[in-house]
């Protein structure tokens, strides 16, 4: 049983009338048994809690989805079976990071007759968010007492990825139709398929001369290039320890699904096949086969669950899934962290074997902080924490050359920068013809 606030005023009345009328023991216990009495028959009066009915509107196995940053109203149906009419505080409460409010709602349903709350859930986090439960307070008639109890009634919002390189897709679509040729520009690249002759105007390069149709023709005349289509792009995200140190307000992880989203839209424009593969100590998430119709809403319904674990990625597990899914020459992405001793010891062991079949290109979220600190110089403090940020930068430069050297393309950027900085790598990638 939970008591009201007006409960608590009828105690205030009736301490007055303890002063006023019956100064005594024997006042007291009379005005309190009254309170009492009323408060126990009031509650009594009120409609059972488990006589309500509630449900979802959604089936039970049905799942809102939503992208970070939108809102959504999750409904709540009540009926009331009883002969007497209920009125209701609720609170259907979900996770904190589900952002629900408002946190309670008062609500009368009459006898026999039902009544739809809504809650206006503003997710803070991506993933899937499930409610937890739902309190009810079923308050008597004269609103002194109420009876009070828990029903479970499931239901699931999965928060998508938001997608905020979607502003970058345009500028590289339009780069994407110049390789492919359906501008004037033409390229030349190794591996690339023949497309056309025209004829040499100053800048272009000497090695894509035609002698024999320059010899048939009054001036020279170079080949033009298509770039290849139909690659294979295998996105593979660290979901490992490297994925979960944070970055300003969110997860490295984060930014490498911002990345994998903005590469997978390009690519698959540019005619080319991708899948995606998210492990660490073992695979968490993956898709293949998609269309190009149907890859970005299952990119980001795999992606929408996934959370870094704390925990060592397995670069062997990487390997070796990595060539086990992809049979044919494929531009592999590995979003990861570029941590001197991870890559030491995870990443170097298994590189001859990604190299010797496939171009690899390894991302890696930056953070921005580190050159902020690396410039201070106000006292002490700031030397020694600057002489830090510089010697961590200089670990993460040394590590860039040393995949470079290897064969290895390397991106190393910010949050923001690194999504559109793979997609500008990837275009030029292709345009050389080493997909």
């Amino acid at each position: 049983m939970a008591v009201t606030e007006r409960l608590a005023l009828l105690a205030a009345l009736g301490t007055l009338v303890v002063g006023f009328l019956l100064p005594s023991l024997v006042g007291v216990l009379v005005v309190s048994a009254v309170v009492a009495v009323l408060a126990v028959v009031d509650a009594l009066l009120a409609v059972p809690v488990r006589a309500l009915a509630l449900d979802r509107e959604q089936a039970p196995d049905h799942v809102t989805s939503l992208r970070l940053g939108a809102s959504t109203e999750i409904a709540l149906r009540v009926a009331n079976p009883a002969g007497r009419r209920a009125v209701l505080v609720l609170r259907d409460a979900w996770e904190p990071s589900a952002g629900a409010v408002p946190a309670r709602q008062r609500l009368v349903v009459p006898a026999g007759e039902r009544r739809r709350v809504t809650t206006t859930l503003t997710p803070s986090r991506r993933g899937d968010r499930d409610a937890v439960r739902v309190a009810v307070r079923s308050v008597g008639p004269l609103g002194l007492a109420a009876r009070q109890g828990r029903r479970a009634v499931p239901a699931r919002v999965r928060v998508l990825p938001p997608f905020g390189s979607r502003r970058h897709l345009p500028s590289r679509l339009a780069r994407l139709r110049e390789l492919d040729g359906r501008r004037a520009v033409q390229v030349r690249g190794q591996g690339t398929e023949f497309d056309s002759l025209r004829e040499y105007v100053a800048g272009d390069d000497v090695r894509s001369l035609d002698w024999r149709a320059s010899a048939r023709s009054t001036g020279l005349v170079v080949r033009t290039w298509r770039p290849e289509r139909d690659r294979h792009v295998l996105v593979v995200l660290d979901t490992g320890r490297a994925a979960a140190s944070r970055v300003g307000d969110a997860p490295r992880l984060d930014a490498a699904l911002d990345t994998a989203l903005l590469l997978a839209a390009l690519a698959s424009r540019g005619g080319d096949r991708v899948d995606l593969l998210a492990l660490d100590r073992e695979v968490r998430a993956s898709v293949q086969g998609a269309t190009a119709r149907d890859l970005l809403p299952a990119l980001v319904t795999a992606m929408a669950p996934l959370e870094a674990r704390l925990v060592e990625t397995d670069m062997r597990l990487v390997a070796s899934t990595v060539l086990a899914r992809a049979g044919r020459r494929s531009l592999v992405v590995l979003v990861t962290g570029l941590d001197e001793s991870a890559i030491a010891e995870g990443l170097e062991p298994v590189l001859p074997a990604l190299l010797r079949r496939h171009t690899l290109l390894v991302a890696a979220v930056a953070d921005p902080e580190l050159a902020v600190l690396a410039a201070g110089r106000g006292d002490a403090e700031a030397v020694y924490t600057a002489a830090a940020a510089e010697t961590a930068r200089a670990a993460r430069r040394r590590v860039v050359e040393r995949l470079t050297r290897r064969g290895v393309e390397v991106v190393d950027a910010g949050p923001d920068d690194l999504p559109p900085a793979v997609a500008d790598r990837y275009l030029a990638l292709k345009a050389a013809g080493r997909l």
